[in-house]
């Protein structure tokens, strides 16, 4: 049974790294052609390894720094990630902890609302979305952290509230006794205790806020504002031909950072999930 077991566990190792393989081969590919010159991209040679004649070094990453403003681009993704992030987290939490403590059909009902959301094809919303977004002039990096909030709630309460089950109401109930009043007890007792969870709902609603297209597109006004995921299609030159070198090295600039930070994430996404889902 034992060797059964071996064997099992060895051929899902196999498939597993396969499938590894697989989803990292189109991220080495555009590494390697961000490092070849326009011609070698653009012929049957682009997936060949860079040669001395193809090889480009880091003009690429130049030229797209240096162009199409990407230092702009990349001040709008960083301000909006952070913004979103940060409402999310601040916001969600404290609506995880009123469902979980106040018991009542509001708070059943608001929950079972979140966790509806979270079904809801974007696309169902998204035509709705960008006259609503106009009117409330959330149509800028400056306000649209606000839709980020609304969309990105309903993973974040469950989590949160999953988490929360298993804080003992007895710790909350001593910091009032102490004079704590409800907002101190939050920020103070319950909210060090959520470490774990708030740590692995950041990286995940980063990931989706930093790499998302769809959104901003339909919400931002495009001649004026432009996010790192929109910037991407702008490379091109004269007739319309795409500039496929700077356009690489700026997919590889948007990819390096939020890899890392899941690389560096990683464990406390695993165990937030846990905690969140499993406990209480």
């Amino acid at each position: 049974m034992k060797k059964q077991n071996s064997i099992t566990n060895k051929i899902w190792i196999v498939i597993l790294s396969i499938a590894s393989l697989l989803y990292v081969y189109p991220i080495v590919m555009i590494l390697l052609n961000s490092l070849k010159k326009e011609t070698a991209i653009s012929t049957s040679s682009a997936f060949e390894l860079p040669t001395a004649e193809s090889f480009n070094g880091l003009q690429n990453y130049v030229d797209a720094i240096a162009s199409k403003g990407f230092l702009r681009s990349l001040g709008y993704s960083l301000f909006i990630t952070l913004t979103s992030v940060i409402a999310i987290l601040i916001c969600c939490s404290m609506c995880a902890w009123f469902i979980t403590r106040v018991a009542g059909k509001l708070s059943k009902a608001l929950y079972y609302l979140f966790v509806f959301s979270m079904v809801v094809p974007f696309q169902m919303v998204m035509f709705t979305l960008s006259q609503t977004a106009d009117s409330l002039k959330l149509n800028t990096p400056w306000n649209i952290w606000v839709i980020y909030l609304g969309f990105g709630a309903g993973l974040a309460v469950f989590m949160f509230a999953g988490f929360m089950k298993s804080i003992p109401l007895e710790v909350e109930e001593a910091s009032m006794i102490d004079g704590c009043n409800p907002l101190q007890t939050f920020f103070l007792i319950v909210l060090p205790m959520l470490k774990p969870t708030m740590v692995s709902v950041g990286i995940l609603e980063a990931m989706w806020v930093w790499n998302d297209y769809l959104l901003p597109t339909l919400v931002l006004d495009i001649k004026k504002y432009k996010t790192i995921p929109m910037l991407i299609q702008y490379f091109r030159g004269s007739y319309g031909k795409v500039e496929m070198g700077p356009m690489m090295a700026c997919i590889m600039l948007t990819v390096i950072p939020i890899v890392i930070v899941y690389l560096v994430g990683q464990k406390h996404i695993i165990k937030g999930v846990a905690a969140g889902a499993v406990k209480g």
